[in-house]
């Protein structure tokens, strides 16, 4: 059996784009050399010429790194790895990594970064109830808290409701200081930072005030009715099957909501997840859908992703 093989030339329209494009001592033409075994990668003036099985792959790859270029978007290891495989999904990293949800509060555009991400923001624009489950650093509630602040930038919601479980609110609870909302604060400190990332810590405060913005525990949500409303449930695998049962017929009409968790870390007592078979019962509902991350969605340190990498092969049957 014969294999077939192809060669593609991709033309660089400029020349001063060589350097970024091919890294500094050509760290990125190495990289992607690694990425694609077999492929023959040879760089002549402003052409690059790819042959082998997989040559129109790396041909894309290279061609969607050269418009990331021009449009003045950062190339790195990071960058690249991302934009390989996102052409392995079919996805445009031109498109992906270019497109702004929003401005920070610090007037940083803020983006989808992964092919997953993109997948997690477009189900969240489509849906009316989106969970995102995978591990830490996979922008899961960063990027929910972003969707959520332009849906009512845009007035399609009137506010937004930030939630979490309380885990061992009890016993660990009553030993800290202060009021109810006080103890209760540093469970809910990462949706606050996340929402003063895009508002700062004066508007955020503001829309608090006005009441458009609700930061509470999940306890909080019982007997009520959520109407339009954008609503994000974070750390949902500490959340019990009653709570998470509660939780999602709660919403009312206009709302769009937002489950995140991350399924390897549970701390709710007994391990009796509300997350743990949810998508085998909800799977097939109208307007509903489930959108995992993964270790490739990491957008911390590099170290981080091959961590959960790491975990993630141990974790899976041999």
């Amino acid at each position: 059996m014969t294999t077939s093989t192809a060669t593609v030339t991709v033309v660089v329209p400029a020349a001063h784009l060589m350097a970024p494009l091919l890294g500094r001592r050509d760290e990125h033409l190495r990289l992607i050399e690694s990425a694609f075994p077999g492929v023959d990668i040879s760089v002549r003036g402003n052409e690059i010429t790819i042959s082998g099985e997989r040559a129109h792959e790396a041909g894309r790859l290279f061609e969607e790194l050269v418009m990331l270029v021009q449009q003045g978007h950062p190339l790195d290891e990071a960058a690249v790895r991302r934009s390989m495989d996102m052409v392995q999904e079919d996805q445009r990293p031109s498109a992906v990594l270019t497109e702004q949800l929003m401005r920070s509060a610090k007037g940083k555009p803020i983006r989808a970064k992964t092919a997953g991400q993109k997948r997690y923001v477009d189900a969240i624009r489509k849906n009316v109830i989106t969970f995102g489950i995978g591990p830490a650093g996979t922008g899961k509630s960063w990027l929910a808290v972003a969707m959520a602040v332009q849906a009512l930038q845009a007035k399609e919601v009137s506010r937004i409701i930030l939630t979490r479980p309380a885990v061992e609110a009890g016993e660990r609870l009553g030993f800290l200081p202060g009021d109810l909302m006080a103890k209760i604060d540093p469970y809910l400190r990462p949706l606050y930072d996340a929402l003063h990332d895009m508002v700062e810590a004066e508007g955020a405060q503001r829309l608090i005030e006005k009441g458009m913005v609700e930061v509470a525990p999940l306890a909080f949500m019982r007997g009520r009715t959520l109407n339009n409303s954008f609503i994000i449930l974070d750390e949902a695998q500490n959340t019990t099957p009653e709570q998470m049962k509660m939780f999602l017929t709660r919403i009312g009409f206009g709302s769009r909501v937002v489950v995140t968790g991350d399924v390897s870390q549970v701390d709710v007592p007994g391990g009796r997840s509300g997350l743990f078979g949810l998508e085998r019962i909800l799977t097939g509902i109208e307007g509903l859908t489930f959108v995992h991350l993964t270790s490739r969605d990491v957008v911390r340190h590099r170290i981080v992703g091959d961590i959960v990498a790491a975990y993630e092969r141990n974790e899976t049957p041999s």
